[in-house]
């Protein structure tokens, strides 16, 4: 089969080389899946450079997330076991992890669902306790991780102003149904957010950026705020004033979504099950932006590394 592979860490465009191997074996208690879509992460770009909090073996093969067929015929989604990732012609995944493929998606838009729309589930609901009418603020609304959140939001009835950096991605988040759109290239964020909320600032903040995004929701949260922490794709780690936790009375939550699948896999099934049934609804719909062939893998990651793309790509072996 044919397979992307990582033989030493440095950039995706770089160190991904494209390769003929066999396919892999799965161990107990895991599946081998034939993949139909693969969805490309900023995971993907950080195992390629060793900065995961996860490190596969060398060499490994990078994608996280994927839509595949099981050897019984059952088409699902999964995160991928690695060292056997899903930028492949077939991958492995734990058999526990492995939930049904929405009807309502088809396979790039369900390998897209997965993590991404996880994640904003349980950040939004689980640890931010997003209420209809509440104003939530997403950084990078215009990305794969953002974009889901948008959707999340509105779906919850709540008002959503999006964060993008470019003319062309706050074009994309009008699309998504953001109420308000602030380019951080040509506008203040903090300033942006205080007027279109009356002075009152974001009841919730979704964060997957960091650095310079985290300080300005420092600044535009509301009091007894919450302020979710998903990641850092700017690439710096902000280290919170905690006497300013006091001045406003809001929170500071982090989310790590495969800490669920660890401690409480229920919640990740109960978590799908809604996502299928907004899937079903027309409630949310993965914003897949471009259907690539295999080929292409190593391009892909390297884009969205470089923070360059909008929604997902998504990479389709057959």
């Amino acid at each position: 089969m044919r397979a992307w592979r990582v033989h030493r860490n440095g950039e995706p465009g770089e160190v991904m080389r494209l390769e003929e191997t066999e396919r892999p074996t799965p161990g107990p208690g895991q599946l081998l899946l034939k993949v139909r879509a693969a969805n490309v992460n900023f995971p993907d770009a950080l195992l390629c450079r060793g900065h995961y909090q996860v490190r596969p073996p060398l060499p490994f093969t990078p994608g996280v997330e994927l839509c595949g067929d099981t050897e019984d015929g059952r088409r699902v989604i999964a995160t991928a076991a690695l060292p056997h990732g899903a930028l492949a012609e077939y991958a492995v995944a734990d058999a526990a992890a492995v939930l049904p493929a929405p009807d309502a998606l088809d396979d790039a838009e369900a390998a897209a669902l997965h993590i991404g729309y996880q994640t904003g589930w349980f950040g939004l609901h689980r640890r931010a306790a997003l209420r209809p009418g509440e104003t939530l603020l997403v950084h990078a609304a215009a990305g794969g991780v953002g974009s889901a959140a948008v959707q999340l939001g509105k779906a919850a009835g709540a008002k959503v102003v999006g964060v993008v950096g470019g003319a062309g991605k706050a074009a994309t988040a009008r699309d998504l149904g953001c109420d308000v759109v602030v380019d951080r290239h040509t506008e203040d964020v903090v300033a942006a957010v205080k007027d279109a909320t009356g002075g009152r600032g974001a009841d919730v903040v979704y964060d997957p950026v960091g650095g310079a995004a985290y300080a300005a929701s420092a600044k535009c949260v509301a009091f007894e705020g919450r302020i979710v922490v998903v990641g850092f794709a700017g690439g710096d780690i902000p280290a919170p004033a905690l006497n300013h936790v006091l001045v406003k009375n809001y929170a500071i939550l982090g989310l790590h979504w495969g800490l669920y699948q660890r401690h409480d896999p229920a919640a990740v099934a109960r978590c799908h099950e809604t996502l299928t049934e907004y899937a079903a609804k027309g409630l949310i719909r993965p914003l897949v932006s471009e259907r690539l062939p295999l080929a292409d893998a190593s391009d892909a990651v390297q884009r969205v590394a470089d923070g360059t793309t909008t929604g997902r790509l998504a990479v389709l072996p057959a």
